[in-house]
């Protein structure tokens, strides 16, 4: 993802987009509203302060005392500072509402077909979508637009998301199962579909996502709001500072006017974060939403960056999803080819992925090419869960491949003999050949142990050997889980798979732990052991079974696919429902911190090059032994002031594409990251203002502004 230049829906953003921009400008001003201000404690306290000295210089004005082109100069960089505040966090609530406008886009005049009988798709009426109650049945066809929130009860149709998801392939939305949950604003293209509505108007997922990038339910984090706090307590003791410097003046002799107590009051308090701390927080929803992530709160995203613990379904997320044919192994007295043109045979029907890897890995090994089954008169046996096998019929020869004990069991001369779970003896003593079910057996649990899915073949009741079936791990998945190792995160997987499948994927996927024949209660009581522990957990998920552990996670991540009961579970929902975004939801959420923590440090850090320039400037008349402090040689003491306070509000504007696209995200420890801060962040705020007010200072000379 870039960070300057992000794909969003079709459609880019840049930082410097006029369609944001402009209108910024406007709300600028109108954040100027104390009740808006408030908010932000550092700056309302600098809009009072600006108002104040407005206010003297109008009656010095009507008095005509001196240096008003100073004060007025003061003054109106003041007023910069607030608006350069204000335009900050307009810019990061632009680039939402123009998220918000493209989903508005799929909000159009819908009829729906509301069936007047439960059953009878025959009989429908049209009604205007937002007449729409919870717990109506609505008829969906081809070419229609679905009206609302809801799961389809009845019948299996293809449905373009694009208006949602930004991608232009179809998905398949059924009754059932965890595929059955659709969004108001997505069209059915094919087939048709019945579906319960599940929300209620104004209360859609839609209505609910364009609220939240708009930024208007956007609630300060618990991080977020400590800091508020912290900004606003430094700010009261520099209040409290700055009005004892009057008497500290008169004892000295002299006096100090308003204006430049108030310029050193400035330039003292933390302006540059207290400035863009809103617009890091907005920035860091905006980037999940524009990786097509929705986040309930900012709290969510912040949890994400201080996750410890990250549980990953396996499938999908770790593997590819399909396991692959990856060898063929026979028992003794058959030939490796015999069994791939038998294993091919039985799988040229035979439509799942793992079919079509058996019918290509016979023909790479063994140069066997696929035959046509209708022209040898071919009767394919499909799989069910009853017979947990399938197969061929062709020339009076029957071919079947499945479960290991499901053919032991069909080749057993032992009656009765359903599957080998509980009678592997009898099973195996009753086959025909005694020592070849052996060694299957033998052969199979080899694959087991390796990590692999083992299928066994026949041809007319006699066993011909075992399919390797392997989950593929995803490329580069054991780097990004050594990188979240680095990081402090320990990655946990979550599969159905027997111990022995599972260790050996564990291992070859890198993760640190892993948790089998994984039941909700299982998931649920993992997640509740680590935050026993005090540890932060994310997960992802998108079934019914799921909804508990997701609603116990800090950070549960819903796929927008899955269930109307995982989605409302988690605070997160994934629209293009990609379980592996889950490790991408946690590097935004460490760079949403980071961010905060970098522009903190270069914020306190810079103010010490503030106090070098303006505090000798304001005491040197008292105390000329001061000018030792004048490290960098100012021209005189109110270009030092105007200068301070040109660049305390110019900063603002520099650090705001920064504050929106945040600070790169390395995967390094806190000790690590901490060093960095202070390197970068914290000699950098030291050395850019005393450079920047200088340069300032050469022009402020050359231009006579003072």
């Amino acid at each position: 993802m870039d960070a300057v230049q992000i794909k969003t829906r079709g459609k880019s953003s840049t930082l410097l987009d006029p369609k944001i921009v402009l209108p910024a400008i406007g709300t600028s001003f109108a954040k100027l509203d104390p009740r808006v201000m408030i908010k932000n404690p550092v700056m309302f306290v600098v809009e009072v302060v600006a108002a104040l000295t407005t206010v003297l210089f109008v009656r010095d004005l009507v008095t005509g005392s001196a240096d008003l082109w100073f004060t007025g100069q003061i003054i109106l960089w003041l007023w910069f500072t607030v608006l350069f505040a204000n335009f900050a966090e307009a810019v990061a609530e632009g680039r939402g509402k123009a998220q918000a406008n493209t989903l508005r886009e799929t909000r159009v005049g819908t009829v729906a077909k509301r069936l007047l009988m439960p059953g009878n798709t025959e009989l429908y009426e049209g009604v205007a979508a937002e007449h729409l109650s919870v717990g109506d049945l609505v008829l969906v066809e081809a070419g229609d637009v679905i009206p609302g929130d809801g799961e389809v009860v009845e019948g299996v149709a293809s449905v373009n998301e694009a208006a949602i998801t930004g991608e232009s392939a179809p998905v398949i939305r059924e009754s059932g199962g965890d595929r059955s949950a659709v969004t108001g604003g997505t069209t059915v293209i094919s087939d048709r579909i019945v579906v319960r509505i599940t929300a209620e108007v104004g209360h859609s997922f839609l209505d609910r996502m364009i609220k939240l990038v708009e930024g208007a339910e956007r609630q300060k984090t618990p991080n977020e709001i400590a800091l508020n706090i912290l900004l606003a307590g430094l700010t009261i003791i520099f209040v409290f500072a700055t009005v004892t410097i009057p008497s500290f003046a008169a004892y000295a002799g002299g006096q100090i006017s308003v204006v430049i107590l108030v310029a050193l009051f400035v330039t003292l308090i933390p302006t540059t974060i207290g400035a863009l701390l809103s617009a890091i927080g907005i920035a860091g929803m905006d980037r999940l939403v524009r990786f097509n992530v929705l986040a309930m709160s900012g709290r969510a995203v912040e949890a994400a960056g201080d996750v410890d613990t990250l549980l990953l379904d396996k499938t999908g997320t770790i593997t590819l999803g399909n396991r692959q044919a990856t060898a063929f192994r026979p028992v003794r007295g058959v030939s490796e080819r015999d069994l791939a043109d038998a294993a091919q045979m039985a799988s040229l029907a035979d439509e799942t992925p793992e079919g079509r890897s058996i019918v290509v890995l016979a023909k790479e090994k063994h140069g066997i090419r696929g035959r046509d089954l209708a022209e040898l008169g071919a009767h394919f046996i499909p799989f069910t869960a009853q017979t947990r096998m399938s197969g061929v019929d062709i020339g009076g020869s029957s071919i079947r491949k499945g479960a290991v004990d499901s053919i032991l069991a069909s080749v057993s001369a032992v009656p009765g003999v359903a599957s080998i779970q509980g009678n592997v003896a009898r099973a195996i003593e009753g086959a025909a050949n005694v020592e070849g079910a052996r060694e299957l057996v033998a052969i199979a649990d080899e694959i087991a142990k390796a990590g692999g899915t083992p299928l066994a073949v026949a041809r007319d009741g006699k066993l011909l050997g075992v399919i390797q079936l392997k989950d593929i791990v995803k490329g580069g998945i054991r780097e990004r889980f050594a990188e979240l190792r680095r990081m402090g995160i320990r990655t946990v997987m979550i599969t159905g798979d027997n111990p022995m499948t599972a260790a050996a994927i564990a291992a070859e996927a890198g993760v640190d732990d892993f948790l089998a024949q994984a039941t909700p209660e299982d998931k649920l009581r993992l997640i509740r052991d680590e935050q026993a522990k005090g540890k932060l957990v994310a997960m992802c998920g998108d079934g019914t079974n799921d909804a508990p552990a997701l609603a116990q996670a800090d950070v549960g991540v819903a796929m927008n696919s899955g269930t109307q009961a995982a989605r409302e579970a988690g605070n997160m929902v994934d629209l293009d429902s990609n379980p592996t975004k889950l490790i991408e939801v946690v590097e935004i959420g460490k760079q949403l911190l980071m961010t905060r923590g970098a522009l903190t440090t270069f914020s306190i850090a810079n103010d010490v090059a503030k106090y070098f320039a303006i505090i000798p400037a304001m005491f040197l008349a008292f105390y000329p032994q001061l000018g030792v402090l004048n490290v960098m040689h100012l021209a005189s003491p109110q270009s030092a002031i105007l200068s301070a306070i040109i660049f305390n509000a110019l900063i603002i504007i520099a650090l705001i594409p920064l504050a929106l696209k945040g600070v790169s995200y390395r995967p390094v420890g806190a000790a690590a990251l901490l060093r960095r801060n202070l390197l970068v962040y914290g000699l950098g705020g030291i050395l850019v203002p005393f450079i920047g007010i200088k340069v300032i200072d050469l022009a402020v000379s050359a231009l006579h502004l003072v």
